[in-house]
């Protein structure tokens, strides 16, 4: 995923970086390591740290501009001052890939700056078509992995896309509501997060308008995600995963 692991005592073999917050791995700028939370899943710390925006840029893969060829996607996770807080990467086969196309069954792991995977993310193969009601997406978040922290469920709408944020007992937390039209041409795309009852706003997760060019030629998108400082860092966490299906 992009880390150089060195032998320093650390799980799974991963290592502090040799110089803490300087400009490593393409130049990217790791946030400040926080400290323990007592109560916090390891790794979610970063988002407790007054952190309510979060961006998710898209890495541009070459092969893939150039041949149409499917790559595994790549992804910085960043704070509102531009320091990489996380960095993630889907895990998925081949086949799969390119056969299945936006629709397919993936992993994501998102790996803190330790080189630990912090969060994971699964999607088994669904459909997003409103003409398949029984079939619609779905989403786990784990964190850390092997223990489950919520849930993104699409609901059933004639034209609007709506999810529902769950937490780990499948209780409803939050709702997603998006546009009718989702490509906009220059412009951002808005998916609003409410209440459970829809009647307050609480966030809001963004497709940004990334140009013409970079629009016409690639996939690679950019998707800011803003929500309370205050949210539960396990729904923050799981806001990250509904930002991913989206």
């Amino acid at each position: 995923y992009g880390f150089q692991a060195q032998p320093m005592g650390f799980p799974g073999g991963f290592a502090v970086p040799p110089v803490q917050n300087q400009p490593a791995m393409g130049g990217a700028i790791w946030m400040p390591i926080p400290p323990s939370i007592p109560n916090c899943p390891p790794g979610l710390e970063y988002l407790t740290q007054q952190i309510d925006q979060i961006l998710i840029h898209q890495q541009l893969e070459l092969l893939e501009i150039v041949t149409g060829f499917e790559t595994n996607n790549r992804y910085e996770i960043k704070n509102a001052l531009g320091q990489r807080v996380y960095f993630a990467a889907e895990d998925t086969d081949c086949l799969t890939r390119n056969c299945c196309g936006p629709s397919r069954p993936f992993t994501i792991r998102i790996i803190d700056n330790l080189g630990r995977e912090v969060i994971t993310l699964q999607r088994p193969l669904r459909c997003s078509s409103c003409c398949c009601p029984c079939c619609l997406q779905e989403l786990e978040i784990q964190a850390p992995p092997g223990t489950t922290v919520g849930y993104v469920v699409q609901n059933w709408h004639a034209c609007l896309p709506k999810f529902t944020i769950q937490d780990e007992k499948r209780m409803d937390m939050l709702k997603i509501i998006g546009p009718c039209i989702v490509c906009r041409c220059c412009e951002d795309v808005n998916f609003e997060v409410k209440s459970v009852d829809e009647t307050c706003a609480v966030g809001r997760i963004s497709k940004q308008w990334t140009g013409f060019v970079r629009e016409a030629f690639t996939d690679a998108d950019n998707f800011g995600i803003s929500f309370p400082m205050d949210l539960d860092v396990k729904m923050k966490a799981v806001m990250i995963g509904a930002c991913f299906l989206i």
